[in-house]
Protein backbone atom coordinates (compact mmCIF):
# COMPACT_ATOMS: atom_id res chain seq x y z
CA UNK A 1 0.00 0.00 0.00
CA UNK A 2 1.08 3.64 -0.69
CA UNK A 3 2.53 5.79 1.69
CA UNK A 4 -0.18 8.33 0.86
CA UNK A 5 -3.20 5.78 1.67
CA UNK A 6 -1.07 4.86 4.39
CA UNK A 7 -1.08 8.55 5.68
CA UNK A 8 -4.36 9.00 4.82
CA UNK A 9 -6.00 5.65 6.35
CA UNK A 10 -3.68 7.06 9.95
CA UNK A 11 -4.75 10.47 10.16
CA UNK A 12 -8.42 8.87 9.53
CA UNK A 13 -7.56 6.55 12.54
CA UNK A 14 -6.30 9.77 14.50
CA UNK A 15 -9.22 11.21 14.53
CA UNK A 16 -11.15 8.60 15.40
CA UNK A 17 -8.68 8.18 18.59
CA UNK A 18 -10.09 12.45 19.38
CA UNK A 19 -13.62 11.25 18.70
CA UNK A 20 -13.22 8.85 21.57
CA UNK A 21 -12.87 11.91 24.21
CA UNK A 22 -16.39 13.13 23.44
CA UNK A 23 -17.72 10.03 24.97
CA UNK A 24 -14.73 9.81 27.71
CA UNK A 25 -13.97 13.36 28.19
CA UNK A 26 -12.27 12.00 31.53
CA UNK A 27 -9.29 10.92 29.29
CA UNK A 28 -8.35 14.17 29.37
CA UNK A 29 -8.23 14.24 33.21
CA UNK A 30 -4.48 13.51 33.82
CA UNK A 31 -3.70 15.72 30.56
CA UNK A 32 -5.09 19.01 32.65
CA UNK A 33 -4.63 18.11 36.10
CA UNK A 34 -1.18 17.35 36.06
CA UNK A 35 0.25 20.67 34.66
CA UNK A 36 -1.90 22.69 37.17
CA UNK A 37 -0.12 20.42 40.04
CA UNK A 38 3.62 20.39 38.78
CA UNK A 39 3.05 24.01 38.08
CA UNK A 40 1.31 25.23 41.03
CA UNK A 41 3.43 22.70 43.76
CA UNK A 42 7.05 22.98 42.37
CA UNK A 43 6.72 27.00 41.99
CA UNK A 44 5.44 27.52 45.22
CA UNK A 45 6.43 25.11 47.39
CA UNK A 46 10.05 25.23 46.25
CA UNK A 47 10.53 28.39 44.80
CA UNK A 48 11.63 30.21 47.93
CA UNK A 49 13.79 27.46 48.87
CA UNK A 50 15.63 26.83 45.58
CA UNK A 51 16.31 30.49 43.71
CA UNK A 52 15.21 32.76 46.60
CA UNK A 53 11.73 33.51 45.06
CA UNK A 54 8.71 32.12 43.26
CA UNK A 55 9.03 34.25 40.48
CA UNK A 56 13.34 33.68 39.77
CA UNK A 57 12.34 29.91 40.19
CA UNK A 58 9.10 30.16 37.31
CA UNK A 59 11.58 31.70 34.89
CA UNK A 60 13.73 28.74 35.30
CA UNK A 61 11.50 26.26 35.89
CA UNK A 62 8.25 26.51 33.76
CA UNK A 63 10.23 25.11 30.48
CA UNK A 64 11.39 21.98 32.27
CA UNK A 65 8.33 21.30 33.56
CA UNK A 66 6.52 21.48 30.32
CA UNK A 67 9.17 18.88 29.08
CA UNK A 68 7.51 16.88 32.38
CA UNK A 69 4.01 17.20 31.64
CA UNK A 70 4.39 16.01 28.11
CA UNK A 71 6.19 12.85 29.01
CA UNK A 72 3.62 12.13 31.60
CA UNK A 73 1.13 12.56 28.90
CA UNK A 74 2.61 9.92 26.63
CA UNK A 75 1.54 7.10 29.35
CA UNK A 76 -1.83 7.46 28.02
CA UNK A 77 -0.61 5.99 24.70
CA UNK A 78 0.75 3.00 25.86
CA UNK A 79 -2.70 2.08 28.35
CA UNK A 80 -4.69 2.96 24.93
CA UNK A 81 -3.20 0.79 22.90
CA UNK A 82 -2.87 -2.41 25.57
CA UNK A 83 -6.47 -1.86 26.50
CA UNK A 84 -8.05 -1.68 22.65
CA UNK A 85 -5.52 -5.16 22.17
CA UNK A 86 -7.19 -6.76 24.80
CA UNK A 87 -10.56 -6.01 23.99
CA UNK A 88 -10.15 -6.93 20.24
CA UNK A 89 -10.31 -3.76 18.79
CA UNK A 90 -7.38 -3.77 16.38
CA UNK A 91 -8.48 -7.44 15.40
CA UNK A 92 -11.25 -5.93 13.48
CA UNK A 93 -8.87 -3.22 12.01
CA UNK A 94 -7.62 -6.31 10.75
CA UNK A 95 -9.94 -7.02 9.07
CA UNK A 96 -10.18 -4.11 6.82
CA UNK A 97 -9.03 -3.07 4.00
CA UNK A 98 -6.56 -0.29 5.58
CA UNK A 99 -2.40 -0.23 5.72
CA UNK A 100 -1.09 -2.49 7.96
CA UNK A 101 0.96 0.21 10.69
CA UNK A 102 -2.41 2.50 10.28
CA UNK A 103 -4.01 1.96 13.38
CA UNK A 104 -0.66 2.45 15.03
CA UNK A 105 0.40 5.46 13.66
CA UNK A 106 -2.94 6.60 13.90
CA UNK A 107 -3.14 6.09 17.94
CA UNK A 108 -0.02 7.92 18.20
CA UNK A 109 -1.07 10.76 16.07
CA UNK A 110 -4.58 11.10 17.96
CA UNK A 111 -2.46 12.08 21.35
CA UNK A 112 0.13 14.23 19.81
CA UNK A 113 -3.49 16.35 19.64
CA UNK A 114 -3.27 15.86 23.71
CA UNK A 115 0.43 17.12 23.74
CA UNK A 116 -0.86 20.09 22.14
CA UNK A 117 -3.10 20.68 24.91
CA UNK A 118 -1.00 19.81 27.89
CA UNK A 119 1.81 22.47 26.43
CA UNK A 120 -0.56 24.75 26.26
CA UNK A 121 -2.22 24.71 29.58
CA UNK A 122 1.40 24.75 31.07
CA UNK A 123 2.37 27.75 29.31
CA UNK A 124 -1.06 29.56 30.34
CA UNK A 125 -0.94 28.81 33.60
CA UNK A 126 3.02 30.11 33.92
CA UNK A 127 1.92 33.20 32.14
CA UNK A 128 -1.22 33.86 35.00
CA UNK A 129 1.82 33.25 37.36
CA UNK A 130 4.07 35.39 35.88
CA UNK A 131 6.33 33.59 33.50
CA UNK A 132 7.64 35.69 30.32
CA UNK A 133 9.82 34.68 27.50
CA UNK A 134 12.57 37.08 26.27
CA UNK A 135 13.14 35.19 23.01
CA UNK A 136 11.62 36.24 19.46
CA UNK A 137 8.51 34.44 18.62
CA UNK A 138 10.03 32.13 16.37
CA UNK A 139 12.54 31.33 19.16
CA UNK A 140 9.69 30.16 21.43
CA UNK A 141 7.76 28.50 18.68
CA UNK A 142 11.08 26.15 18.08
CA UNK A 143 11.52 25.56 21.92
CA UNK A 144 7.66 24.49 21.50
CA UNK A 145 8.29 22.45 18.65
CA UNK A 146 11.45 21.08 20.28
CA UNK A 147 9.57 19.76 23.43
CA UNK A 148 6.53 18.64 21.03
CA UNK A 149 9.05 16.27 18.64
CA UNK A 150 10.70 14.52 21.92
CA UNK A 151 7.39 13.91 23.45
CA UNK A 152 6.63 12.43 19.95
CA UNK A 153 9.66 10.28 19.85
CA UNK A 154 8.89 9.27 23.79
CA UNK A 155 4.98 8.03 22.59
CA UNK A 156 7.13 5.39 20.48
CA UNK A 157 8.65 3.85 23.78
CA UNK A 158 5.61 3.75 25.56
CA UNK A 159 3.84 2.23 22.87
CA UNK A 160 6.51 -0.28 22.75
CA UNK A 161 5.62 -1.31 26.73
CA UNK A 162 1.67 -1.46 25.61
CA UNK A 163 2.20 -3.46 22.82
CA UNK A 164 4.06 -6.06 25.17
CA UNK A 165 2.90 -5.49 28.21
CA UNK A 166 0.29 -8.05 29.76
CA UNK A 167 -1.85 -5.81 31.58
CA UNK A 168 -2.41 -1.67 31.38
CA UNK A 169 -1.08 -1.29 35.09
CA UNK A 170 1.98 -3.31 33.62
CA UNK A 171 2.43 -0.34 30.79
CA UNK A 172 1.78 2.17 33.44
CA UNK A 173 3.96 0.64 36.27
CA UNK A 174 7.02 0.40 33.55
CA UNK A 175 6.27 3.67 31.96
CA UNK A 176 6.21 5.52 35.54
CA UNK A 177 9.82 3.70 36.18
CA UNK A 178 11.30 5.16 33.05
CA UNK A 179 9.58 8.61 33.21
CA UNK A 180 10.84 9.26 36.75
CA UNK A 181 14.41 9.36 36.62
CA UNK A 182 14.25 11.07 33.44
CA UNK A 183 12.51 14.06 34.69
CA UNK A 184 13.54 13.98 38.35
CA UNK A 185 17.05 13.10 37.98
CA UNK A 186 17.65 15.95 35.02
CA UNK A 187 18.00 19.73 35.41
CA UNK A 188 14.24 20.26 35.16
CA UNK A 189 14.24 21.76 38.77
CA UNK A 190 17.28 22.01 40.08
CA UNK A 191 20.56 23.93 38.21
CA UNK A 192 23.14 21.14 37.77
CA UNK A 193 25.64 22.70 39.59
CA UNK A 194 23.58 22.67 42.54
CA UNK A 195 23.25 18.68 42.90
CA UNK A 196 25.47 16.36 44.45
CA UNK A 197 28.37 15.15 42.06
CA UNK A 198 27.38 11.69 41.78
CA UNK A 199 24.26 12.86 40.42
CA UNK A 200 25.87 15.31 38.18
CA UNK A 201 27.13 12.79 35.82
CA UNK A 202 23.52 11.00 35.05
CA UNK A 203 22.24 14.58 34.72
CA UNK A 204 24.43 15.38 32.32
CA UNK A 205 23.75 12.73 29.81
CA UNK A 206 19.60 12.46 30.82
CA UNK A 207 17.89 13.20 27.49
CA UNK A 208 15.51 15.52 29.19
CA UNK A 209 18.15 17.62 30.31
CA UNK A 210 19.49 18.51 26.93
CA UNK A 211 15.73 18.75 25.82
CA UNK A 212 14.99 21.73 29.09
CA UNK A 213 18.20 23.33 28.20
CA UNK A 214 17.54 23.70 24.28
CA UNK A 215 13.74 25.16 25.67
CA UNK A 216 15.06 27.21 28.45
CA UNK A 217 17.74 28.76 26.32
CA UNK A 218 15.50 29.53 23.19
CA UNK A 219 12.41 31.05 25.58
CA UNK A 220 14.61 32.81 27.51
CA UNK A 221 17.51 34.48 25.38
CA UNK A 222 20.03 32.02 27.35
CA UNK A 223 23.38 30.40 25.85
CA UNK A 224 22.23 27.29 23.97
CA UNK A 225 25.55 25.31 23.55
CA UNK A 226 25.07 22.54 21.66
CA UNK A 227 21.68 21.94 23.82
CA UNK A 228 19.50 21.94 20.33
CA UNK A 229 21.29 19.90 18.21
CA UNK A 230 21.70 17.07 21.24
CA UNK A 231 18.19 17.41 21.70
CA UNK A 232 16.73 16.72 18.02
CA UNK A 233 19.97 14.20 17.91
CA UNK A 234 18.09 12.30 21.14
CA UNK A 235 14.87 12.61 19.49
CA UNK A 236 16.04 10.98 15.94
CA UNK A 237 17.49 8.49 17.64
CA UNK A 238 14.56 7.18 20.07
CA UNK A 239 11.99 7.14 17.07
CA UNK A 240 14.75 5.66 14.41
CA UNK A 241 14.68 2.58 17.51
CA UNK A 242 11.93 2.50 19.32
CA UNK A 243 9.51 3.04 16.08
CA UNK A 244 10.98 0.14 14.37
CA UNK A 245 11.00 -1.86 17.71
CA UNK A 246 7.08 -0.79 18.15
CA UNK A 247 5.75 -1.29 14.30
CA UNK A 248 7.36 -4.93 14.91
CA UNK A 249 5.51 -5.59 17.89
CA UNK A 250 2.20 -4.57 16.78
CA UNK A 251 2.50 -6.76 13.29
CA UNK A 252 3.82 -9.52 15.70
CA UNK A 253 0.55 -9.04 17.81
CA UNK A 254 -1.22 -9.03 14.02
CA UNK A 255 0.41 -12.06 12.99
Amino acid sequence: MSPLRTARHSLTLAWRSLAKLRHSPDQLLDIIMLPIVLVLVMVFLFGDAVAGSTHSYLQYVLPGVAVQALMFASLGIGVGLNTDLRNGIFDRFRSLPIARPAPLIGYILGDVVKFVLSLALVFALGAAAGFRTHGSVPAVLAACAIIMVFAFAASWVVALAGLLARSPASVTAFSIVLIFPLTFGSNVFVPTGRLPGWLQAWVKINPVTDVSNAARGLMLSLPLGDAVTASLLWTAGVVAVFAPLATWAYRRRQA
